[in-house]
């Protein structure tokens, strides 16, 4: 089981920099997709940046079709957000949720999250298994 501890920065929303540390969490899932994170000040306090991606390297064929069939609904329970993000290698999914300064709950919604998001992304590689032919170009 590899674990990991995933480190949320506060970053300046004018300068990109990196301000400060808000939490570490120890984390033994699936850590491998996550593409990087970090918090942002917004009006109602502060938000949760999250970046995922895939737990594998995908073919070309497979990046639009990962975007088609992944039902980005299935963090809405959990997440204020979930948008896909072009121009990665493999497909990247920025989700977004309140941050809390309550150690437990942050390490447990990002636990919950990790595995709803793999749950799907193993979900959607059964779905595509058999169309190839559907994404890749003659």
């Amino acid at each position: 089981m590899e674990e990991a501890v995933i480190v949320i920065m506060l970053k300046d929303k004018e300068t990109g920099f990196l301000e400060k540390e808000l939490g570490s969490y120890t984390l033994s899932e699936n850590v491998g997709m996550v593409y990087n994170i970090y918090a942002e000040q917004a009006d109602e306090g502060k938000k949760v940046v999250l970046r995922l991606t895939c737990n594998k390297e995908i073919e070309d064929w497979e990046y639009d079709a990962i975007f088609d069939y992944y039902d980005t609904e299935v963090l809405s329970t959990i997440a204020d957000g979930v948008e896909e993000e072009d121009g990665h290698y493999n497909p990247v999914w920025v989700v977004r949720f309140p941050y809390s300064d309550v150690y437990e709950e942050m390490e447990h919604r990002l636990s919950d999250i990790i595995e709803i998001h793999n749950k799907e992304l193993l979900s959607v590689y059964d779905a595509i298994a058999d169309k190839k032919d559907d994404y890749s170009e003659e």
